[in-house]
């Protein structure tokens, strides 16, 4: 059973800004949906 839940995490997609597109570097404990450059602005 924890087989499944950890394939079932590392076969996410990776996670995108939502103003820019660019690739987010996932964090733990971080929910945010915007990369650091947009974040700033």
């Amino acid at each position: 059973m924890l087989e499944n839940v950890v394939e079932f995490f590392k076969n996410l997609p990776a996670k995108n800004c939502a103003e820019c597109g660019e690739k987010i570097e996932e964090q733990s404990e971080c929910y945010s949906n915007t990369c650091e450059k947009c974040n700033s602005l």
